[in-house]
């Protein structure tokens, strides 16, 4: 009977839903609580369920679940809990994904830092991008797979047990005690995890990780036909992205970035991150057997970039990583020319991963010698020449800058560049996220799309749609962006020139350099450093918080950029860097615009911030 009043509850909440449930990439961060996103989202969910109340106007009033689509959203917890709640489990114990894979690869991480046995039981046929050998040897995964025809055949093993199952009905599990995971994969939709017993709980959290940093969750239009289905009695047409959608995605990022590899699209700007990742582990492991590999990463730069190279490294013996300090008085290219000496010594094999312009400083090292710096030949401790780097960059902060085609900065050693599509190439309205490479990384590009298969992390087929149709009109909207930041950094040294803006200089801007985030450190006072950060950290709260309650449809309290509309406001210690160590954390504020919004009220706004001051 409750099974039977939640899906009719459900159907309800399905016809009234916001929009914004469907469309948004990041919901209602106005009522935006991190430490309880997703459980007040169900906490009042289930409050409404039991007033049996769907009215849009209650659940508009919900708060964000999450914080960000490849997390989860409120149709993920929405698909969660109703799966929970027909299955007579906790929500928390359900989480769903966009990949079919990334569940089964998150509980092996699990049990391979904890030193586990697992052992893969199947029915029918394991999905062809199972790939076991590669999982074992380059991902350092160990488990024993079993064929079974039903749960009779299962014999006594000692460690976990996940049981994979395809095209099966949604939410239908068969709760057998000596199964300690489902995963139900589902088509074109993803998969959904059930997270059996009480001894398992442990593992939700490092699960969720897996998902924020590896991958997504099951992606808003995807949850909602899951929804669908499990309300409806007969399947729907579930629709594929064309070849046309592909074609016309991939033309214009080749257009856009001017290199000579087929670009490759993921369902996040992370899911590409760690396809890359994987992919040049796998072919360092290939051909440079036996030698360590070092990911270079800067300590400060984005949480996602940082915690996710760190993860890796800590699943990998011969696998670390490698502070590479760039802001502030650390200059890229001599910490770049350094640590590649010291490397170089010990005979590893390096990969740099780098902002261009950094986050959140916005600055862009000396170009020429950068290229310098990648191309000098090295020599290990014995007079052989060293292992030649590979420079990936993210290039988020400014898509339409040119680097990997012919003749361009990093187009004579191995390089990648990569994008989040939740920023400028969607304009918010997806996180797919697209790499491409130079001429001289054909073949590690080879090897990224084949981890990006095995993860089962590709654009799903709305992602390519929305691609395609924002891509075309992406570098005008970058340079309308451009000037309304330019206009309104001019405006705040004008107005308040004891403040630090970082942005880049009009020389850099006339060399293509047009990104549209600044970050600002407000000037304060105070007897000791200590009271003038402790100001600081309250003024740009002050500052935020003005901006936001003056402007509410247009200035957001947010971590994006790259949107259609709006000025979106953030402090990278507490949102981008959040598991950045703290010394290297920087409170200060960042703001994006985007190319639509009304700079004049936000002028008028910033002047009564400087008046109260």
């Amino acid at each position: 009977m409750q099974d039977t009043k939640a899906l009719k509850y459900i159907e309800k909440v399905l016809k009234n839903m916001p929009m914004d449930w469907l469309n948004l990439t990041t919901h209602r961060l106005d009522i935006y609580d991190e430490n309880a996103a997703k459980t007040a989202f169900l906490d009042q969910f289930e409050v409404l369920f039991q007033q049996y109340n769907s009215e849009i106007t209650a659940l508009k009033k919900l708060p964000t679940a999450y914080d960000y689509i490849r997390l989860g959203h409120p149709l993920s917890c929405v698909l969660e809990w109703a799966i929970g709640n027909i299955n007579g489990v906790n929500s928390e114990n359900v989480i769903s994904f966009s990949s079919k894979t990334m569940p089964v690869l998150a509980i092996l991480r699990k049990n391979l830092l904890e030193n586990k046995n697992t052992q893969i039981l199947y029915t029918g046929e394991l999905p062809a991008f199972f790939d076991v050998e590669i999982l074992q040897k380059v991902y350092g995964y160990q488990f024993e797979l079993k064929y079974i025809q039903d749960f009779s055949e299962i014999t006594t093993f000692e460690g976990s047990r996940i049981f994979i199952s395809q095209e099966g009905k949604i939410g239908a599990f068969n709760l057998d005690i000596s199964i300690d995971f489902f995963v139900s994969m589902h088509a074109d939709l993803g998969s959904v995890l059930l997270i059996n017993g009480n001894q398992n709980k442990h593992y939700i959290s490092d699960i969720q990780h897996v998902r924020r940093r590896e991958s997504i969750a099951m992606t808003p239009a995807n949850s909602r036909t899951a929804l669908q289905l499990l309300i409806a009695s007969a399947p729907l047409n579930i629709k594929c992205a064309s070849a046309i959608t592909k074609t016309s995605v991939l033309d214009s990022i080749t257009r856009i970035t001017g290199a000579d590899t087929t670009p490759i699209v993921g369902s996040s700007g992370l899911s590409i991150q760690y396809a890359i990742m994987m992919g040049l582990i796998d072919d360092a492991l290939e051909k440079h057997p036996g030698k360590n590999i070092k990911i270079i990463v800067p300590p400060n730069c984005y949480g996602g970039t940082n915690d996710q190279a760190r993860r890796v490294a800590a699943a990998l013996d011969n696998v670390e990583v490698v502070d590479l300090p760039v802001d502030g008085a650390n200059d890229m290219v001599q910490s770049i020319d350094t640590i590649l000496e010291k490397i170089a010594g010990e005979n590893a094999v390096p990969y740099i991963i780098a902002e261009i312009p950094t986050n959140p400083r916005v600055e862009v090292p000396e170009l020429l010698e950068l290229k310098a710096v990648l191309n000098k030949v090295r020599r290990t401790a014995s007079g052989e020449t060293a292992i030649d780097p590979v420079f990936i960059l993210d290039q988020t902060f400014c898509p339409n800058v040119l680097f990997l085609g012919a003749g361009e900065i990093l187009s004579t050693i191995r390089a990648i560049s990569y994008a989040s599509g939740s920023k400028f190439p969607s304009g918010g309205k997806c996180t797919a996220g697209y790499c491409v490479g130079n001429r001289k990384a054909k073949t590690l590009m080879d090897k990224i799309a084949t981890h990006l298969k095995i993860c089962d992390n590709e654009a799903t087929a709305l992602q390519m749609e929305i691609l395609a149709e924002q891509l075309p009109s992406m570098n005008q909207r970058i340079a309308a962006a451009y000037e309304n930041t330019r206009e309104f950094v001019t405006f705040i040294q004008a107005t308040l020139p004891a403040a630090k803006i970082n942005f880049v200089s009009p020389a850099l801007a006339a060399a293509g350099f047009t990104p549209s985030v600044f970050s600002l450190d407000l000037p304060t006072n105070g007897a000791s450093e200590a009271e003038h950060e402790t100001q600081k950290r309250t003024l740009n709260y002050t500052l935020i918080n003005l901006m936001i309650s003056e402007i509410p449809n247009e200035s957001k309290f947010c971590v994006s950029y790259g949107q259609l509309n709006g000025c979106y406001w953030t402090i990278p210690a507490t949102s981008t860097q959040g598991t950045t160590k703290e010394g290297d954390k920087d409170y200060i504020v960042r703001a994006s615009l985007s190319p639509n919004l009304d700079i004049e009220l936000h002028k008028k706004v910033f002047m009564k911030f400087v008046n109260m001051l």
